[in-house]
């Protein structure tokens, strides 16, 4: 199994960044699947999850309202559209999988991510 982010920059305050991920070596729609984030010294976090389906959908609290995920299952792609981005959303952003019950379900503890990819960094500047 591989995953890979992109799409990481430097952008200024307010900016926006599309993230992508492009999975391999797996039935993707068997897959839950999230991005998480980790700052500098600090513990790596959910950002945004997604189920299998693509119907469900949950979001952090610090991101609701700016960040929107989505996954093509045609295309083994997960995105994370980033807006009205922030000097505290600066973090490695990682994609990550999670073999799922199906339909809706959607995993919510890092624990229960079985892949992860290596990381795209994301700086905001203010």
């Amino acid at each position: 199994v591989r995953l890979l982010e992109s799409g990481g920059s430097l952008v200024q305050e307010g900016g926006s960044l599309r993230l992508s991920c492009t999975a391999s070596g797996l039935t993707f729609d068997d897959f839950a699947m999230a991005w998480f984030r980790q700052a500098p010294g600090k513990e790596r976090v959910g950002v945004s999850y997604i189920s299998s389906n693509g119907r469900a959908t949950e979001y952090a609290d610090a991101v609701k309202g700016r960040f929107t995920v989505s996954r093509d299952n045609a295309k083994n792609m997960l995105y994370l559209q980033m807006n009205s981005l922030k000097p505290g959303d600066t973090a490695i952003y990682y994609c990550a999988a999670a073999r799922s019950a199906g339909g809706h379900y959607i995993p919510l503890r890092l624990a229960e991510y079985n892949y992860w990819g290596q990381g795209t960094q994301v700086t905001v500047s203010s």
